[in-house]
């Protein structure tokens, strides 16, 4: 099995339920930052990519048929060349809406995870990915709203610029079953298109919103 579907848009731009989208087309299960945590072995190979090492592609996806959010969306140009004949999908959401959400999960977690109590693995998966995402992808300026908005931005662009346009589907979860059934050649199912991960979602995964 190797992956068929990558992911390279960031987190909080629906790729909760992009992933239950995807499996529910055939295309899972679905690799998501949610299966790292729930699976401590997964956090060797996200510490490898941080720190700049080689990684088995094939071996961090074994199992998995699709990929959404991060960590794997950091590497989606490595997952491009390691996987051609996948589709790329770019989830996005309009600025306002994915600053608000960011700002107030992932954000924050990344300025407050070494005072939380974490399990260990997932404060090493959080040391890595401060690494790759908040100074990586943000340039350290994540809690900066025009700055998180600029990378933001500058991923799409880099994404349209790489990808051929037959091999990428630029997506808004907000528009449904329709774009990605066609992009992916499948038919729609009958089940309305999940829509998943609220805030106080996100904060459970964690064991609830720190103070």
């Amino acid at each position: 099995m190797s992956l068929q579907v990558i992911g390279s848009g960031f987190g909080r731009t629906g790729t909760r339920s992009l992933k239950d989208a995807l499996e529910t087309l055939g295309f899972g299960p679905c690799h998501h930052m949610e299966e790292v945590f729930a699976n401590p072995p997964q956090v060797a190979h996200w510490v490898r990519f941080a720190q700049g090492e080689a990684v088995d592609w094939n071996a961090t996806f074994a199992g998995y048929t699709a990929q959404v959010d991060w960590p794997g969306s950091a590497a989606w140009q490595e997952l491009a060349a390691a996987f051609p004949q996948a589709k790329v999908v770019h989830s996005l959401r309009p600025d306002e809406s994915w600053w608000k959400s960011f700002s107030g999960t992932i954000g924050k977690m990344m300025t407050i995870y070494k005072s939380a109590p974490l399990p260990p693995h997932i404060a090493t998966m959080m040391e890595a990915m401060v690494g790759v995402i908040a100074h990586g992808t943000f340039h350290g300026q994540w809690t900066d709203k025009d700055a998180a908005l600029a990378a933001y931005h500058a991923r799409t662009e880099a994404v349209r610029a790489a990808i051929p346009p037959e091999r990428l589907l630029v997506f808004d979860v907000a528009e449904g079953w329709g774009p990605l059934c066609a992009f992916l050649e499948v038919p729609v199912p009958e089940t309305a298109f999940p829509h998943r991960n609220l805030k106080d979602e996100f904060w459970a995964v964690l064991g609830g919103e720190p103070a």
